[in-house]
């Protein structure tokens, strides 16, 4: 069962994006979704939006779309390559909201339930270099 999304976890996702990122592709900037939130009728509605979705398990066509943006590289003498090329991606600003939401519930899940290995530490909160290098220097004495 799914625990349903608090206040607390859409303010503490939407802090994380900085306010001078590009628009999406619903115009939104970073800057006026946290204004938007502020209100309490606001934050309650992205809450039962993101809720709903889950609970009916249906993702909204609307947060399915995106659309690319292929820009050349600079200081590139030939573009006959596709490695001089950067492909740009641009999603729903509420889409990215809600995908950030569900990405730290389901990296919480996983990690409290022991299904990522001790040893893994790359793209995890709270698992920095050092404790990597910890976990390493643990290894090698060992042996």
């Amino acid at each position: 069962m799914w625990n349903l999304f608090s206040k607390k976890e859409l303010i503490d996702a939407i802090d994380k994006y900085n306010n001078s990122s590009a628009l999406g592709l619903d115009k939104l900037t970073w800057r006026y979704l946290k204004s938007i939130i502020r209100s309490k009728d606001c934050i309650h509605k992205l809450i039962d939006i993101t809720n709903t979705c889950i609970n009916l398990e249906h993702w909204l066509s609307h947060f399915k779309m995106s659309t690319m943006v292929i820009i050349p590289k600079p200081n590139k003498n030939t573009f006959d390559s596709p490695k001089s090329y950067c492909p740009i991606v641009f999603l729903n600003t509420i889409e990215k909201l809600f995908e950030k939401m569900i990405g730290e519930c389901l990296q919480f899940h996983m990690i409290s339930n022991n299904f990522i290995h001790s040893s893994q530490f790359g793209g995890l909160k709270q698992r920095s270099t050092t404790d990597a290098g910890v976990a390493l220097t643990y290894i090698v004495q060992l042996e």
